[in-house]
């Protein structure tokens, strides 16, 4: 009785986990640039109990002993960095990501995020230049890691390959302003969450081993101005997501409610 409710404690633990993670992706599925977190189980200790002696007869096809497992816990949490719609805005500070990569971004205490959150914005600089920032303000990177400022009178125009051009009057040579910072993600279940639709790599992880830098001859990513990706959940596979999670949490609740009947009738039990 003592190994069913510990069991089934530890699945409601864990399915409970799973709907806080379905209700974070219901409830950003409007945000731009979101990617939806997956989750995913593992078997929690697994005991494999012996027989006695007596149960090793002669023609036993069934090996003797029997498994006793203790629940399943969630391991990790993973990003989905499957595509999302592209919703045209017009917008020239609006920058999508076509394929597998994402924006390098500034923090303030000097270490690099990522996010697919292209809403950028242009603020004004003392000097009458614009620098590119993210609608929170964390300055969006070049590909050299450093800020990107467009020239006082020009327009910022970027390439679909990533290369930014600064536009003035007619008749002026555009100015180049490089390239955009895009990374390539190589193992999305290191990334962790830092909340307003950015990503970053825990200390003490090689931050190479997670994301690479894009290079030119990695052709399949593309830069849409004037787009914002829109958040690739489907709030019909979550609610069936949420509805079989409710279930199997049902089901453990009403295990773990039966085992504490059945240790309340030993209890009382009289010799």
């Amino acid at each position: 009785m003592n190994n069913s409710m510990i069991t089934s404690a530890a699945s409601m633990y864990s399915l409970q986990r799973k709907l806080e993670m379905l209700a974070d992706n219901v409830a950003n599925i409007n945000t731009v640039g979101y990617k939806r977190k997956t989750s995913v189980f593992e078997d929690m200790l697994t005991t494999l109990q012996p027989h006695e002696e007596d149960f090793r007869l002669d023609g036993r096809r069934t090996p003797s002993g029997f498994t006793l497992g203790w629940g399943a816990r969630l391991s990790s949490l993973t990003l989905d960095m499957a595509q999302g719609s592209l919703q045209q805005t017009d917008n020239p500070t609006d920058v999508a990501i076509e394929g597998n990569a994402l924006f390098r971004v500034a923090m303030p205490d000097g270490t690099e995020a990522y996010t697919r959150q292209g809403a950028f914005q242009l603020v004004p600089l003392p000097d009458g230049e614009r620098q590119l920032i993210t609608d929170d303000g964390h300055p969006v990177l070049d590909a050299d890691g450093n800020g990107i400022i467009v020239p006082e009178g020009r327009n910022l125009t970027i390439m679909p390959d990533g290369f930014m051009m600064a536009e003035g009057p007619a008749g002026t040579a555009p100015e180049e302003l490089g390239r955009i910072g895009l990374v390539q993600v190589v193992k999305p279940e290191l990334l962790r969450s830092l909340g307003d639709a950015l990503l970053g790599v825990s200390e003490g992880t090689n931050r190479d081993a997670v994301v690479t830098p894009l290079t030119d001859e990695q052709n399949e990513v593309s830069v849409r101005q004037g787009y914002t990706e829109q958040s690739n959940v489907n709030l019909t596979d979550e609610m069936a997501e949420v509805i079989a999670a409710q279930r199997a949490y049902q089901l453990s609740a009403r295990a773990l409610a039966s085992s504490e009947q059945m240790m309340g009738m030993a209890n009382n039990l009289r010799g």
